[in-house]
This record gives structure tokens, C-alpha cells and sequence, in this order.
């Protein structure tokens, strides 16, 4: 295509979101990307539970996402959610896939840190996937992961753990770099210190069962948005679309 001046489009224009929503065990991470408008989801592992969503099954292969992705492309339909369960379930699939690719019998085989290096090509595939789907079918993109406590050597003070998606560190930074926000859930937390004599005190974490959206990065935990949305939300697909322009113009649109 010709470039010229008839081609300029405004920045800004609104499009459907891609997000990654990562937390802890039981939080209501599926519920949450599964309560998003008219979703479909791709099962990489079994954890729908009760959950009523429409799904191809459980993809076992990386070739079985991709095709259905390709479905989700090519045959009509008019799903508007692409729903990921889960992104660290996927990461074997695509290793095993690498390591196919380049007939190797594992992704370890490859020798140190090459076989992650060479998977990065497999989850771009991925991902190309998934934004066609986005800018070419209006399709709103949500990969959940589990979360995982990792060391983040930090260039300004001593390292310290934090909360991380479940993911290799480069698979994890391509993808970060490919989505609007990385949103982290969890339980809402303090501490308690108890003297149990002898000029001892034991300090316990209390949950009081709410259940947070973070969108800003802190110390504690991974998370960035393009929304400029509040630093935490309670973890409630109507409180997040309200504040997303997307879909809090939904109605204005329609």
C-alpha cells in the first residue's frame, strides 16, 4: 500500500482490549475472563469447572489452538472474547512444538537457553494469531496465567520477591510487550503481629476474602495498563469495563 497523507489515522481510536490476567490459586480468574461480552474459550487446561462458556474442548497440542484460532478466523460467528486458559498451560504445547520443529526430542535438548530462545518464534505464531483476531474479526483478547513468587533483581535496591506471571522470562516479556495491560488478582491482605513472649513476635497474613484487580506495577507485584485506570479495582468484570473506553462506549456505539 502507497503511503500518503489519505492513509493518517488519529491515534486513539479505541479497539477491542488484549489482556493478560495473571494471580493466585482460586482468586476467579476464569470467572472473571469468562464474565467479558459474548466469549468463547480456548481450554489448554481443564478449568472451567461449573463454569458455562462455550468451548472446543481441551486443546492438547499447539496445533489444535492454532486450528482453533483459524476457526475463530475464517467461519462466521460472533463471539467477541477470545478467552486463554490458561497461558502457562500453553507453554508446554509450544515447546513441545519448537522442539518438533527443529526435531529435537525436548526443549532442553537444544542446549542452554536456546530452545526457549528458539520457542519465542512458536509464540509469536501465537500471537499473530490472536491479533487477527483482534483487528481483523473485533475480537476483545484475554490470556490468563497463574502466578508464581520470583526474585526480580531490581538495578536500584537489594533484589526482592515478587509476584510474576507463570512463565518462561522471555515468553513472559513477548507477551507483555503484545497486550494493553497486565492485570494481577488477588486476595486482599494484612498482617498481624502476635507476641508470643520471650520478645518474640510472629507477624501472620490475614485475607478478609475481597478480591482486587492491580493494574500498576509495585514492588510486590507485575502489572502495567494503557487505560490510565485506578491502581486496584475490585476483581468484578462490570467495575473494569466501566472504566475501560471500549467497552464503557459499548452502548454510544451501538
Amino acid at each position: 500500500m502507497a503511503i500518503s497523507l489519505a492513509s493518517l489515522r488519529r491515534g486513539g481510536t479505541t479497539r477491542p482490549p488484549s489482556l493478560l490476567l495473571y494471580g493466585v490459586a482460586g482468586v476467579g480468574k476464569t470467572l472473571w475472563g469468562t464474565s467479558s461480552p459474548n466469549p468463547i474459550v480456548l481450554q489448554t487446561e481443564d478449568g472451567l469447572g461449573l463454569i458455562e462458556a462455550p468451548t472446543f474442548g481441551l486443546l492438547r497440542s499447539f496445533e489444535a489452538v492454532m486450528e482453533a484460532l483459524a476457526c475463530l478466523y475464517s467461519e462466521p460467528n460472533d463471539f467477541k472474547t477470545v478467552v486463554i486458559d490458561s497461558l502457562d498451560w500453553l507453554e508446554p504445547l509450544v515447546w513441545q512444538h519448537t522442539a518438533q520443529l527443529h526435531g529435537q526430542p525436548n526443549i532442553e535438548a537444544f542446549g542452554y537457553g536456546k530452545g526457549y530462545l528458539a520457542a519465542l518464534d512458536t509464540w509469536r505464531s501465537f500471537l499473530d494469531g490472536i491479533n487477527a483476531l483482534r483487528d481483523e474479526r473485533g475480537m476483545g483478547v484475554i490470556m490468563i496465567a497463574h502466578a508464581e513468587i520470583r526474585r526480580f533483581d531490581s538495578p536500584e535496591t537489594e533484589p526482592y520477591d515478587r509476584y510474576q506471571p507463570k512463565l518462561h522470562a522471555r515468553a513472559s516479556a513477548l507477551v507483555q510487550e503484545h497486550v494493553d495491560a497486565v492485570l494481577f488478582a488477588n486476595y486482599r491482605v494484612t498482617t498481624l503481629k502476635s507476641d508470643v513472649g520471650f520478645n518474640k513476635k510472629v507477624v501472620r497474613g490475614v485475607s478478609g476474602g475481597d478480591r482486587l484487580l492491580h493494574t500498576v506495577e509495585r514492588p510486590a507485584f507485575l502489572a502495567k495498563n494503557r487505560f490510565g485506570l485506578p491502581e486496584t479495582l475490585p476483581l468484578s468484570w462490570p467495575d473494569f469495563a466501566a472504566a475501560v473506553p471500549f467497552y464503557a462506549n459499548a452502548t454510544t456505539r451501538s
